[in-house]
């Protein structure tokens, strides 16, 4: 029983010492970034009504929910997705604002994926949202942010790559497919899979044209040029709106100077419903899972009672972490370095010192040297933890010993001359 109280469930980790400082430096960074374009913290709850992640809010299903009930037998869950707490957060507070909004945040959420996907169940994500603001500039916007974002965490290689679920949409409202052949469709073109869409579309009645183009989804990817290439294949006028979005977005990007950062998928195609325009994901190396998603979702803030159209990101941070420890980028940290160790009669100048290297900004770990342990387990304490130096103050503190835990190097000096 004692061993089965050390583990964690399924699905959730620990993160301690210099992992878990180096999450927080990266953390940091990005708010820096989010800072810089102009963006303002919020915090949701971890927990809210369940209704807030029904299906029609277009998060996942109601299965991979944490769900529980409070003392008045409502339904409550952890949340699955930041962006509705936002919507809905935004709808109470700002209803009335008509100028653009511009939010970010940072904090975990919770999906019971099955165990066999082998992902983690608890994510930290950090992102924005741009409420109020339809144009193709928040688009580029959002673009921009992701790249210098993931530029300041020290990622080089790394593609932003931009879809538009409005071109499926078109062509689908076209065929005249109802609800579960659309989604099924959906699933087949985002997995990439020719066959199955062949054998679905064999059994719908539409026109060759637009059946051939439902067999091209799959292919068309690559740069601005190759979705453009989309616009020869349909007369779908929400199609082709759709690509003339991408087109002013890229237009945008290269004014950024950001425009090799991006390629395009039409047939990437989000399982979240509330995204009505462009969509993105960026990728990198060392992960085999995206590590930034988002995309433009006019309609959500309606289903809480404001329209204003919007459009936001995540950032998958645990994803990130992976990636930037696989491609062996290095996150400077600064974690304690220091041990200071005193015996209980040099109390009063341990003290002392240790307050003035913190008023220094040198972190110092503080111990009272116990009367049954020799010097040697404090030494091998500081090894086993990576901390290089320890500074002992025998007896009354008039000298400070200082040891280089990584020589054994020792060297007394004055307490007098630490304090300057």
């Amino acid at each position: 029983m004692n061993n089965r109280l050390l583990h964690t469930p399924e699905g959730v980790r620990d993160i301690y010492a210099e992992e878990c400082a180096k999450k927080l430096t990266v953390q940091e960074q990005i708010q820096k970034v989010f800072h810089l374009y102009g963006y303002q913290n919020i915090e949701t709850p971890t927990f809210e009504f369940f209704d807030i992640f029904n299906k029609e809010r277009g998060s996942v299903s109601d299965r991979e929910m944490y769900k529980f009930f409070d003392r008045n037998n409502d339904t409550l869950v952890l949340r699955p997705d930041i962006t509705p707490s936002i919507a809905r957060c935004v709808a109470k507070y700002f209803m009335d604002e008509t100028m653009p909004l511009r939010l970010c945040y940072l904090g975990s959420t919770y999906i019971n994926n099955t165990s066999y996907q082998g992902r983690l169940k608890e994510t930290t994500q950090t992102g924005v949202e741009l409420i109020g603001d339809d144009t193709s500039d928040a688009d580029a916007e959002m673009i921009a942010l992701v790249i210098d974002t993931l530029k300041s965490t020290g990622l080089k290689e790394f593609q932003v790559e931009l879809g538009q679920v409005e071109f499926y949409r078109g062509l689908v409202e076209e065929a005249g497919l109802d609800e579960e052949s659309q989604e099924h469709l959906r699933e087949l073109i985002e997995n990439k899979n020719y066959f199955g869409v062949e054998e679905l579309l064999t059994e719908k009645t539409m026109s060759p044209e637009l059946k051939q183009l439902f067999l091209k989804l799959p292919e068309l990817f690559g740069d601005i040029e190759q979705i453009r290439l989309a616009k020869s294949m349909t007369g779908n006028p929400r199609a082709l709106k759709a690509i003339d979005r991408l087109e002013r977005v890229q237009e945008i990007l290269d004014g950024y100077g950001l425009g090799d950062y991006v390629s395009y998928d039409l047939g990437m195609l989000s399982k979240y419903s509330y995204y009505t325009g462009i969509i993105f994901k960026a990728y990198t190396y060392g992960t085999g899972e995206y590590i930034v998603t988002g995309g433009r979702y006019d309609k959500l803030l309606e289903q809480f009672g404001k329209n204003s159209p919007s459009i936001g990101f995540a950032i998958l941070v645990d994803q990130l972490m992976l990636a930037l420890s696989r491609q062996k980028i290095e996150t400077e940290t600064t974690m304690v370095n220091t041990i200071l160790l005193y015996d209980r009669s040099a109390r009063l100048a341990g003290i002392h010192l240790a307050s003035h290297f913190r008023e220094n900004q040198m972190s110092v770990m503080q111990i009272r040297k116990r009367s049954s342990e020799e010097l040697a387990a404090y030494l091998e304490y500081a090894r086993r933890h990576h901390i290089r130096n320890l500074l002992y103050l025998p007896e009354d503190g008039a000298q400070v010993v200082a040891y280089n835990t990584e020589t054994g190097c020792a060297d007394t000096m004055n307490y007098s001359d630490y304090i300057g």
